[in-house]
């Protein structure tokens, strides 16, 4: 095996002094963006060459890891306190430097704000004094008491600045980015592979505010504190595959004894008794530093960057032409909508993709330029006419072209009512929306009434949250009017899950869906799902769920692109051949969009951060190429291992009524015994980690999900969790789906319990004559 289960050098690592010439430089956060600048421009870094070995010589296959033995660390002991490490002679520079636990004697130089750097949005909350004690009491319990005078004035005025504690003193010198695996100082490759993952979610290129540990919705955390990120750093690298870490939004609860096939990290984020779970209970248990919102794959380190959502998008785009419009070939289409963060940025490359002409409104520049210079967006318009000029160009034309306008979404929508009343002509043909909605009081959705500046001020004081809320009210049900005009006109709207519809119904816009009853009279629907646009799940992905079709993911851990090209290729070689035999045209037409997809998917340059790749598949096509994958690696054709994942907005992952679950129409919509019974059951199939989260996509106490991580190492053991894991991953949400009365996921179930005879599913029997009903009631 290349990378050994255990491995002695590094018990040895614990050794004397390292001379000053053997150390890696210290590396400030001035260096980590021009790392980041490096990277967005294409040039390599890690550490790590195209012919697979460190530089130097060692090849990356190989535990002792360069960075590992030129550490330069203090005894590690597995009965820790807090790790609390005397670590001042300690240049904070390698990996081996951040698992050595809390630098506490001395404590590190406080740190600034990089001002480079986009930050979170001042969090709101309503603790008084003796909240805000228990808020560092709580704080201060990481840091042994001679600390506590230095410490606790400071994480005072964090929670005074900005809302909540952050402990920004402790940020890692080190550039925060996905490194080879083989570059992190672990007694187990499992772990390092937690590591590289939870790395790429804090990465400045990928995550939307990095020193918040922000990944992406505007508060999607990885983990509440930068005391949290090297209390988990450190447990990673001294546990073994007899112990689970358990992690409690955010907070290392400890390592604690476990059989081999047991998760190595269990993570909840958000668990709160379900009568708790308003928003500003939110607000102040995440203040207090005792739970935090993981959104789906910030809080579970499965995050790929915008990538991640990018082929999801491009499917909803292709299909909203399919259905809305009536056509395969989007060319002079314009689709419009708003949003250039974490996830919503995969959309101008997903309009690109569809061959359409994307409109994205963005009010931070900061969002927008990130994602121009990514190569993500490719041009931006800061002044309505001159978009009005490009967008009728770009129509004429037929152009493939993706636009941001620098201004908010709302003035967009009623300047295209402008043009419709004055012209006629109707700028737009297929649109939706992706601001933060399921947070929209808290920096998630910008009013249009004020400048995205005095916004942020307004956020930033707390006696101003009411007039606030009040403006961002106001301004929802001006987007819905002007929304609504423009598709009484002709155009097609559909809600992506953001809770845009569902904030604005409780802003008290127009989006109710009228009923018309035998008399002809109207009313408002009764069924509280329902709105005047459909999601995109009721529309269009549910039914591709129902199939079992989800975006499953996978990221190449030895961080080399040729691993990744290796991996493109195994997994387009599976869909294709799995196509041959398919009957059914809606599945065969799924995996031929897909294999599509993926042939053409490195020619888009979508990676961001890790070397990753996302692939919409059905259990069928996971496991097959997961085998494939971990066949590769032992063979040596594939370099290092492969983590499998998937985003939580899955077939079985999610249970939220206002998206993932939003055409169940059993009644069940609200119940969360899916995503529940999703997580167990992923535990003990083999699963390398585990999550469990409230909110996510919609937002805090509107959805449980959960997500995986499997690490493939070429080993047999590794084919067996993989078999396992992916039929019951898919599997379950597919049989819910079934129960429910979906003919697609019926079909589904039939054909994968005829596949794997192990496989025993309750069949649902519908009622073949309303009649029966009907006379009751």
């Amino acid at each position: 095996m290349f990378y050994r289960r255990h491995q002695s050098e590094v018990e040895k690592q614990c050794c004397g002094n390292i001379p000053e010439t053997e150390r890696g430089p210290v590396i400030t956060f001035s260096s980590q963006v021009e790392e980041m600048e490096k990277r967005s421009k294409g040039e390599r870094g890690g550490g790590v060459s195209e012919t697979g070995k460190l530089r130097g010589g060692t090849d990356s296959r190989d535990l002792q890891s360069s960075s590992a033995s030129k550490a330069n660390c203090s005894v590690r002991d597995d009965t820790i306190s807090a790790a609390l490490l005397d670590n001042s002679h300690i240049p904070m520079a390698t990996l081996a430097d951040l698992c050595s636990g809390l630098p506490v004697n001395p404590l590190p130089p406080p740190k600034q704000r990089d001002p480079t750097l986009p930050h979170a949005p001042v969090r709101s909350h309503t603790l008084g004094p003796s909240g805000k004690k228990q808020a560092i009491r709580n704080a201060l319990r990481y840091f042994p008491p001679e600390t506590h005078a230095v410490l606790a004035p400071e994480f005072a005025k964090e929670l005074a600045l900005y809302g909540h504690i952050y402990m920004y003193r402790f940020m890692p010198d080190i550039p925060m980015k996905a490194y080879p695996i083989s570059e992190y100082p672990a007694k187990c490759v499992e772990c390092a592979a937690v590591m590289l993952m939870m790395m790429n979610n804090l990465d400045p290129a990928v995550a939307q505010f990095p020193q918040e540990l922000v990944t992406y919705g505007g508060n999607g955390q990885v983990l509440s504190n930068w005391a949290q990120f090297r209390l988990v750093m450190h447990y990673l690298s001294i546990m073994e595959r007899s112990q689970t870490l358990h992690m409690y939004s955010g907070h290392p609860l400890g390592l604690f004894p476990s059989p081999l096939i047991s998760p190595r990290v269990v993570i909840t984020n958000g668990m709160v008794i379900p009568n708790y779970s308003s928003r500003d209970q939110y607000d102040n248990m995440f203040a207090l530093g005792v739970t935090m919102y993981g959104q789906m794959t910030a809080g579970s380190y499965c995050y790929i960057g915008p990538q991640g959502i990018v082929h999801g998008t491009t499917i909803t785009v292709l299909n909203a032409g399919r259905k809305y419009l009536g056509v395969d070939d989007l060319a002079g289409k314009i689709f419009i909508t708003s949003g250039l963060g974490g996830m919503s940025g995969a959309q101008p490359k997903a309009s690109v993709i569809a061959g359409c002409v994307g409109v994205v409104a963005e009010v931070s520049y900061e969002a927008l330029k990130k994602r121009y210079d990514q190569g993500w967006l490719m041009e931006i318009e800061n002044d309505l006419d001159s978009l009005m000029q490009r967008m009728r160009k770009a129509k004429m034309s037929k152009e493939v072209v993706s636009i941001g306008y620098h201004g908010n979404v709302v003035a967009l929508w009623e300047r295209l009512v402008e043009e419709l009343e004055l012209t006629g002509e109707r700028l737009v043909d297929i649109s939706s929306d992706q601001t933060s909605c399921h947070n929209p009081f808290s920096g998630g959705y910008y009013p249009v009434q004020i400048s995205f500046e005095e916004a942020q001020k307004m956020l930033a004081d707390p006696s101003q949250s009411n007039y606030f809320q009040g403006l961002v009210r106001e301004s929802l049900c001006r987007q819905v009017a002007a929304i609504n005009k423009m598709t009484d006109a002709g155009a097609f709207f559909w809600d992506y899950g953001n809770a845009f519809l569902l904030e604005a119904r409780r802003a008290g816009a127009d989006v109710d869906k009228k009923s018309t009853n035998k008399n002809g009279e109207t009313s408002e629907s009764e069924d509280s799902l329902t709105f005047r646009y459909p999601s995109y799940v009721q529309d269009i992905m549910g039914d591709i769920f129902s199939l079992g079709f989800g975006p499953f993911r996978w990221v190449c851990t030895s961080g080399l692109t040729s691993d990744l090209d290796i991996t493109d290729a195994i997994a387009a070689k599976v869909i294709e051949r799995i196509s041959q035999g398919v009957s059914s045209k809606a599945v065969h037409g799924q995996y031929s969009d897909n294999l599509r997809w993926i042939l053409n998917a490195k020619k888009h340059n979508m990676v961001v951060g890790s070397q990753a790749r996302i692939l919409y598949s059905d259990w069928r096509g996971r496991m097959e190429i997961a085998l494939a994958f971990n066949a590769a690696i032992s063979r040596g054709d594939i370099k290092g291992p492969v983590v499998i994942s998937r985003d939580h907005h899955d077939v079985s992952g999610t249970d939220s009524p206002f998206r993932e679950t939003s055409n169940i129409n059993d009644g069940s919509a609200f119940t969360a015994d899916m995503a529940v019974q999703n997580c167990i059951g992923d535990s003990f199939r083999g699963a390398t980690w585990v999550a469990l989260h409230n909110g996510g996509g919609v937002g805090w106490g509107e959805v449980i999900n959960g997500g995986f991580g499997l690490l493939l190492d070429g080993s047999e053991e590794a084919s067996m969790r993989a078999k396992t894991l992916l039929s019951w991953d898919v599997g379950n949400g597919v049989a819910r789906r079934c129960w429910s009365g979906n003919s697609n996921a019926h079909y589904a179930t039939l054909h994968a319990m005829s596949y794997d005879p192990r496989i025993k599913v309750t069949i649902p029997n519908q009622v073949e004559d309303e009649r029966i009903l009907n006379s009751l009631f």
